[in-house]
């Protein structure tokens, strides 16, 4: 497919002061401090035009890595395909410019074979990925969780294969508990094929990484890229009023239940939200700004379902300092029963 005429990438995406990139671990590698992710907003609940604003977008302010998965969507697949006819009709000509990602690992399709991390369900996901993409390969193939009962050898011998066929040209594991991830690095290293990144869920409300995974990614020299940074929307303004906005995540109970949205959480949200006016920010750019003033991170993906959202995201970019009684106070913040 040729690209479309009608788009001309901005001349000045690299221009200094538009977008910063970070080493990837110990690789040649350097990813944007934002990466676009398709969990979400890029299926049959989001109209085409949308989706392919918001990427254009992105690639036009410097963002060129797009993280996927093969369940995303919904329905399952359709994110890979959305990307692949927005890269087909736009973007085709600047492949060489872009890191393209994708997983396999979680609920795909009926049967004991749909699921998992089994060798059977990663070599059969790497075609399919690559067909709804329209792709000859991958920048990363992700296993996209530890199932906790798939040999781990098993799992990463497919990776390795999937690497030497040239379908992916790097590896990365996600969702993996420290124990198997050390297990995981190491087979895939003593087979030249060196894990390039981690990606795990981190944010100001979750930061189970900190206690394990972080140290020991840097000793291994593998990169760290965080998903869901705004708590799936709870570090924003949208709650701030204790109210459920309508079309939110915790009123359609996506992953998100209103349930969990307590008035302790509620009183930290607030407090976190005066810190960052205090910066100059909104709570959402705070919220990636931290993430990003971790010495550990390499990128942060945001899934914004706006243009409007994803701008406000990039102004993060603008504010990664942060005091040492700034954070001293998040901390306190954060540790509030």
């Amino acid at each position: 497919m040729n690209c479309k005429p009608s788009y001309i990438p901005n001349p000045d995406r690299y221009a200094e002061g538009v977008m910063k990139y970070r080493q990837c671990g110990a690789s040649g590698i350097r990813l944007p401090e934002v990466s676009l992710g398709f969990w979400w907003h890029y299926g049959e609940n989001c109209a085409y035009e949308a989706a392919r604003e918001k990427v254009l977008y992105a690639f036009d302010h410097g963002i060129t890595c797009f993280d996927l998965a093969n369940n995303y969507g919904p329905p399952y697949g359709s994110a890979e395909e959305t990307f692949g006819k927005i890269c087909g009709e736009n973007l085709r000509a600047h492949r060489h410019e872009m890191i393209v990602t994708t997983k396999a690992g979680y609920d795909m399709w009926p049967g004991p074979y749909g699921e998992g991390s089994s060798r059977k369900m990663l070599m059969t996901s790497i075609d399919e990925s690559l067909r709804r993409m329209g792709l000859d390969y991958v920048d990363i193939f992700y296993s996209h969780r530890y199932d906790g009962f798939t040999p781990v050898e098993e799992t990463m011998q497919a990776l390795v294969d999937i690497v030497r066929s040239g379908k992916a040209l790097y590896v990365g594991l996600s969702n993996y508990p420290a124990d198997k991830l050390a297990e995981a690095a190491a087979y895939l290293s003593a087979r030249d094929v060196h894990p390039l990144i981690y990606q795990g869920k981190y944010n100001m409300l979750v930061r189970d990484a900190e206690k394990e995974h972080l140290a020991m990614l840097s000793r291994l020299g593998i990169g760290m890229t965080a998903f869901s940074p705004l708590a799936e929307g709870l570090l924003t303004d949208k709650y701030l009023g204790g109210q459920l906005p309508d079309g939110s995540r915790a009123a359609l109970g996506h992953h998100l239940k209103a349930g969990s949205i307590t008035p302790q959480l509620l009183a930290r949200i607030s407090a976190l939200n005066d810190v960052a006016l205090r910066r100059g920010q909104s709570l959402a750019q705070m919220a990636v700004a931290w993430l990003l003033s971790r010495q550990a991170m390499t990128s942060v993906i945001v899934g914004p379902r706006t243009v409007e959202q994803l701008a406000d995201n990039l102004q993060a970019l603008r504010g990664t300092d942060f005091s040492e009684e700034e954070l001293a106070e998040i901390d306190h913040i954060l540790s509030a029963q």
